[in-house]
């Protein structure tokens, strides 16, 4: 029983977000009953199944409008700033303001396909004890196991990436613009001081963990799945 729990668990999570084949649910059942699965194909099981689901979500993330299309993700000005866009749209900044916006989602949406390799180093080290916790977790656990194990090769990684990306597209350039409209304003106070390339950082990661929460629900709670050859072994009829 506890293997066929096991079985089932990982046919959910094998949810790549298409749905080029659909598995019916109760050969699920019949396909555990019917085979005599070693733990390594339960466990190389779940890693497919993680790889195509973290491939999905840097596939979202790493494109033009990966964030700044998604309003759960976008990045939207720091919160020491929020304060004085009403300002900069009223002297007639809000031009600047949206293009200070857009550039910050640009940055994290080149940073993105860096996570990728990052993510299937994760999986590659999982072991069994790790997939079990996994698939008798909640709606998040992977994603959650991901946070844990990679947040801060995630931020190495993501920091030159977004430093370049802001030079390439004038993060840097649009704040100082900013900046400037704003001490121009009479009895105004310089704009609060804010690490730009930390915030980026900090945003784009906690959107990536977003999206792959998202889709890690999704390959828990929709049946339907492409499978690859390896799933075929342990799922097929």
């Amino acid at each position: 029983m506890r293997t066929r729990s096991i079985l089932v668990g990982v046919a959910l999570l094998a949810l790549a977000g298409s749905s080029h084949a659909q598995v019916d649910p109760s050969q699920l059942f019949k396909s555990g009953s019917d085979k005599n699965l070693s733990n390594p194909d339960i466990v190389a099981g779940l890693k497919q199944a993680l790889e195509v689901g973290t491939t999905n979500t840097v596939d979202l993330t790493g494109k033009v409008d990966g964030y700044f299309g998604n309003q759960a993700i976008k990045i939207l000005l720091p919160k020491q700033l929020q304060p004085v866009e009403q300002g900069l749209r009223v002297i007639g900044q809000g031009e600047k303001v949206d293009e200070f916006v857009l550039s910050m989602n640009r940055a994290a949406e080149k940073a993105a396909p860096g996570a990728k390799d990052i993510f299937w180093g994760a999986i590659k080290s999982m072991s069994f004890d790790d997939a079990r916790k996994i698939l008798s977790g909640g709606d998040t656990a992977a994603t959650e196991y991901f946070r844990a194990k990679t947040s801060d090769a995630l931020t190495a990684a993501f920091r030159p990436v977004v430093t370049d990306s802001m030079k390439d597209v004038g993060v840097i350039q649009q704040y100082q613009q900013l900046q400037s409209a704003y001490q121009s304003v009479p009895f105004a106070s310089s704009l609060p001081s804010v690490d730009i390339e930390s915030y980026v950082v900090s945003k784009a990661l906690d959107g990536l963990f977003l999206v792959l929460g998202e889709q890690e629900k999704k390959i828990r709670t929709n049946p339907a799945a492409q499978v690859t050859d390896l799933l075929k072994k342990v799922f097929g009829k």
